[in-house]
């Protein structure tokens, strides 16, 4: 049980990577606040894992709503150890003049500013209980950039960049932020980052474009954030893990 006696709150945990961190993380051992704009979705899968899962309401994108939804964890679990910045957003695959102002700032609002409400939420607690783990998802697309996700490769840009940043800041405070830079995975947004529909021809053409033929799941996803959260980890801070099969390369 590598995560014995711990606790988290991940975002976006109702569906896709979220939800296979949640259940990976409750298996061994953890107990899991899933933190979705979704309420209903997170009550669904609170009830697949079990008695260690709560379902608590969250739009990321909101800080008073992110505040709130750490408060009721850490009120719930007694501490909250983890925090997993997951939940993500993007435009549609497609020429960036085409992208207005208020879907890049949404997008901006999704997978930047939550991260920023996520550390005032929690660094207070860790510093308090004098340790904690963030785990933010960036992504490949920003490491190996392709046309048409400019504006959210600017936002995971900002993640990862961040992420560095956050570790260095915290680390005198025992507090290790790490990210995790998946390849295009099979998740509702699929379609959305293909910029197409995803019949087999599609899906084959891009899976071509990855060294080890695949695309990432959220078995694939949450055993990296298991093992970036676990003490195996301890000396890991700053620390971009690409799950991306050689995409990046």
């Amino acid at each position: 049980m590598r995560l014995a006696n711990k606790t988290a709150i991940i975002t976006g945990a109702a569906s896709g990577f979220g939800l296979g961190i949640a259940r990976r993380f409750a298996a061994e051992g953890a107990k899991v606040a899933i933190a979705d704009i979704n309420e209903h979705g997170a009550r669904v899968a609170a009830e697949e894992i079990g008695e260690n899962a709560l379902a608590i309401g969250c739009d990321v994108a909101d800080g008073h709503s992110v505040a709130i939804a750490a408060a009721e964890a850490i009120d719930a679990f007694g501490r909250v150890d983890i925090a997993v910045n997951n939940a993500g957003w993007s435009h549609k695959n497609q020429p960036l003049l085409e992208v207005d102002e208020t879907t890049f700032r949404r997008v901006i609002d999704i997978n930047l500013m939550s991260i920023f409400h996520m550390t005032h939420a929690m660094t207070p607690h860790w510093r308090e209980v004098g340790a904690g783990v963030m785990i933010n998802l960036g992504s490949s697309t920003c490491i190996r950039p392709r046309p048409g996700l400019a504006w959210y490769d600017a936002s995971k840009g900002g993640v990862n960049a961040l992420t560095k940043s956050l570790a260095v800041e915290l680390a005198e405070d025992k507090v290790r932020v790490c990210a995790i830079a998946p390849v295009m995975g099979e998740t509702g947004l699929l379609e959305t980052f293909m910029g197409m529909a995803d019949t087999p021809k599609n899906r084959a053409k891009f899976i071509s474009t990855i060294p080890l033929r695949r695309l990432s799941t959220p078995e694939d996803i949450a055993n990296a954030a298991l093992f970036l959260a676990s003490d195996e980890a301890s000396l890991l801070t700053g620390t971009i893990l690409e799950v991306d099969g050689g995409r990046t390369i």
